[in-house]
Order: structure tokens, then sequence, then C-alpha cells
């Protein structure tokens, strides 16, 4: 995620248990954590407040002081699931999916409100949550599911409620799986796609308007970033790539930037914590 106030890229290294920081002069800092980080959004009215979503729960960090508040645990009797992909809403609730490695659909979907309570959506169980994104007026989410190749959407309303899900997109077995996905400014969802060597732009109709060949061939998550939100970012994984694979993708596991996509990104909503 690109942070404005900073105007600094953050991302996190889910296995390698780290949040970076790339400034505009070329400076990395990294937090190293105590869990892995699977998603992450900034706190309102902070530059240096995240709210973190870490294997067991949900936290506070501070990038300042490098404090970490007590875990409010998340689908604690699922010992093998952690948090996955999350974003804020409109409204500045977080908003997250799970990840079970063993692929089993036995996970929930989540929100945290202002007050750190946290409530189970009434969506299906999934395996994989992730490509969690809102419309631009925020009446309308996103979210997948990853093994089912599909990404959904529904209508979702200022006070919280949910509609019914419907499919928005559904990618061919020959087009890898919808991993993390982000808005642009003119509603345009742009996922990466796994094992797909891409990122796609699909309009507010699911209709393909664009895509972005990479270097490597699982991309993770894309962010609009840069003084005018006009760059376009993506990671990507390496883990788990054969000696092989690796060598025809030296830069698995980097961080890209895609200049002139034409597109601009819209600011990143910022986690409304009640102080």
């Amino acid at each position: 995620m690109w942070c404005e106030s900073a105007q600094a890229l953050y991302w996190t290294d889910i296995e390698g248990l780290k949040i970076s920081r790339l400034q505009a002069d070329g400076l990395v800092h990294e937090w190293k954590l105590p869990q892995r980080v699977g998603s992450f959004a900034f706190c309102a009215g902070s530059r240096t407040q995240m709210l973190l979503g870490l294997d067991s729960g949900i936290a506070l960090f501070d990038t300042a002081s490098e404090s970490l508040s007590p875990v409010i645990a998340v689908e604690a009797d699922e010992p093998t699931t952690r948090i996955n992909d999350g974003r804020c809403d409109r409204q500045g609730r977080f908003v997250f999916g799970m990840y079970n490695p063993k692929e089993a659909a036995i996970s929930g979907f989540y929100r945290v409100d202002a007050d750190l309570r946290i409530e189970r959506l009434p969506l299906p169980p999934a395996a994989v949550g992730n490509s969690i994104c809102f419309s631009p007026d925020g009446a309308t989410m996103y979210y997948t599911d990853s093994p089912t190749r599909t990404i959904w959407s529904l209508d979702y309303h200022a006070d919280g409620w949910l509609g019914t899900p419907r499919e928005f997109v559904r990618l061919g077995e020959q087009e890898g799986f919808a991993d993390g996905s982000c808005i642009d400014a003119q509603g345009g969802l742009w996922n990466a796609q796994w094992e797909g060597k891409c990122l796609v732009r699909y309009d507010a109709a699911g209709a393909e308007t664009a895509r972005i060949e990479l270097p490597v061939s699982r991309p993770t998550c894309p962010a609009f970033g840069g003084p005018d939100l006009d760059v376009l970012y993506v990671t990507s994984a390496r883990g788990s790539l054969s000696k092989e694979r690796l060598r025809d993708e030296p830069a698995a596991g980097g961080v890209f930037a895609v200049a002139d996509t034409g597109w601009r990104g819209l600011p990143e909503t910022r986690f409304q914590l009640r102080r």
C-alpha cells in the first residue's frame, strides 16, 4: 500500500515476518514482527500507527516506538488458518479474509470496527480469502476465494449490511488464480493473477480493459502510488518455486513498479480507530 502522508510504499514479506517501507529517496526500512503479517492498514490521525493482520489476530503497531499492542485473536479454534488479504472499506473499517494452507474452505471473512470489535461477515467459507477492495463510492465490495478462480462482487452499505454475492469475473484454467486487487479512480479493478504472470484490469461490469505482462509468474497484490497516484506497484512471491523456475524467474519475490499505465489510483482509506 502507498501511504500518502509519508509518500512511501509499504509492503509485507509474509514468510519473512516483516514490513518494509520504500521512501522517495530510495531508502528502505524494515520492521521485524513476532508473527507473519498477512495485511495491514494505516490508522487515521497518525503518521506512525498501523493496524496489522497477524497470524493469530489483529493488533496495533507503532513504527516509531516499534511497540505492538496485545493481539485480538481470530479463529483461535482453527490452528491451521491465519489472516491473509485485507483492506479498509470507505467508512474506515478493516475487512479481511483468512488463509488455510490445506486449502479447505473453512475460514471466514471479518470486519474490524473503530472499537477493535471483530465480526464475522455473512459470506461463504473460503480457503484463501483475497482480492478485497471497494468501489470508489464504497457501495460495492469485491473478494475472492482464490482456489475457485472467481472474483465476487456484492452490494455494500455504509451501515455494514452486505448484499448477496454475484459472480464478477471467472478466470479460465489457463489464466492462473485471482490474488490481491486494488481499485483505480475510474472504478476499475486491477487483479494480480498468481501463476498468470500478469495484472489485469476489469471495468465495473467485469470486462477486461487492460493487461500488463510481468517478468514473474506469481504476482500477489497491486497498489497505486507515487505523488500523483499514477504508478502501479505490485508485489510477488518466490516461496516453493523450484530451482528450475527460479532460474527462469530470478526476480521472483521482488516488488515492481509500472509507470505510464494511463490510470490513476485512489488514496487508501485509513482505519478509523476510536481513540
